[in-house]
């Protein structure tokens, strides 16, 4: 067996053996390939044509939806044991992507080619249901977004961002600008600064140039 087989084998094993069968497992090994995004890298542009699809071991990937003034919305981020079902619709019907992907930390994956996409949802129970549960989270999500740009206040929908950064980095110290904030909840850069130091003035975050420090932050109880 290869070493990358061997390494595929391994990183299988501490997350999607308990959720594939063993024939499908097998499969991955033979034809999936391993690899390492790092941070700030893009794994996928608006309009790029999906060769492979990840199945993420470690890290995460913002998924983020542009518009047609080049205006960018976070919609999402792909983290461990998580793949971008949505983009599996595109594999299918073989389109181009409608997102963009880019790694918030170094993030690995395994990549599966397309062409396995149709014959494995007929194969394998197990893929099916990690299919549907996967699109089903990821719409949710989606959803989500779309609702914290119609029903959100601003200030809402900035401490919803740091709450949900701070799980996917797992770290209270956020590296990041102000004007990337602003990006990802398609807002002014202005705007971010103002909130942010309405945060500080409550102690609640200390602002450190391009980081955040996190200190208490709590979602109001509707």
């Amino acid at each position: 067996m290869s070493t990358n087989k061997i390494i595929i084998r391994e990183k299988l094993n501490d997350y999607f053996t308990h959720i594939f069968e063993k024939e499908l497992i097998d499969e991955i090994v033979e034809i999936g390939m391993h690899r390492i995004i790092y941070e700030g890298e893009m794994l996928i542009d608006i309009g790029d044509k999906m060769t492979h699809v990840p199945l993420i071991l470690d890290g995460a990937i913002k998924i983020i939806r542009e518009d047609q003034n080049g205006e960018e919305i976070a919609l999402y981020f792909l983290e461990k044991g998580d793949t971008c079902a949505i983009s599996f619709v595109n594999c299918i019907n073989r389109s181009s992507s409608m997102f963009r992907g880019v790694a918030e930390k170094e993030t690995e994956g395994i990549f599966i080619p397309v062409e396995k996409i149709d014959e494995w949802l007929i194969k394998y129970k197990s893929w099916r249901h990690f299919i549907i549960d996967s699109y089903h989270i990821r719409l949710i999500e989606m959803v989500e977004a779309i609702d914290s740009l119609a029903f959100m206040q601003l200030d809402e929908r900035l401490l919803k961002y740091l709450i949900n950064k701070v799980k996917v980095m797992q770290t209270n110290i956020l590296i990041i600008t102000h004007q990337e904030i602003a990006n990802d909840i398609h807002t002014s850069r202005v705007v971010v600064s103002r909130l942010l130091k309405k945060l500080e003035s409550e102690d609640k975050i200390k602002i450190r140039r391009n980081r955040i420090i996190i200190d208490n932050l709590l979602m109001p109880i509707p």
